[in-house]
């Protein structure tokens, strides 16, 4: 059952760091995302309304939001464009976050959900600053996908593999992209 006001920041970072999902970050499977869906989406929908606004208030408060904001939606909502619909609320909080700071008192093996909605953005600016911060040590697992996400953002303006999802009109060159070997499919 779904009940968003039993979450706290603890909770949240508890679920998401434990042993089980770490094996399962970048490798979902159906059964996963329905779980993430009946457990999480009455709280991300709390905090798409900043009704968590006050998690700010704490790195680790912060870093729950990010992922609550940006990871479980991509789970949620796997295929869909509201799986995307709360990433700009996450770089906020992630511009936030370094701006207070905060990115200095999350333990490093924490620090890349902090800054995944960075890498997510399609704003030349925050992929630009994704790379920076990805660049810091014991961040470099996350470099090459940094540098990947820019990469696409600076050739496309855009991720293709989002466009079909968000009713976006590809361009021949994404069409090409797409087909390819070399192709991100997300």
């Amino acid at each position: 059952m779904n009940q968003p006001d039993k979450f706290t920041p603890g909770t949240i970072l508890d679920f998401w760091f434990s042993a089980d999902m770490q094996t399962r970050w970048f490798s979902s499977t159906p059964e996963l995302d329905r779980s993430i869906r009946e457990r999480f989406e009455g709280l991300w929908r709390k905090a798409v309304a900043g009704r968590l606004d006050t998690w700010k208030n704490t790195p680790e408060g912060c870093l729950a939001l990010v992922i609550v904001l940006d990871q479980l939606p991509l789970n949620m909502f796997r295929g869909q464009a509201l799986g995307f619909s709360s990433e700009q609320q996450a770089v906020q909080i992630t511009r936030y976050a370094l701006e207070k700071g905060y990115h200095q008192r999350i333990p490093s093996e924490r620090l890349g959900f902090l800054y995944i909605p960075l890498m997510h953005s399609e704003n030349p600016d925050d992929q630009d600053l994704s790379v920076q911060l990805f660049e810091a040590p014991g961040l470099a697992s996350n470099l090459r996908w940094a540098r990947h996400h820019r990469d696409l953002i600076r050739r496309f303006g855009r991720f293709p593999h989002r466009n079909a999802i968000l009713g976006r009109e590809s361009s021949m060159e994404e069409i090409e992209y797409l087909n390819s070997t070399e192709a991100f499919k997300g």
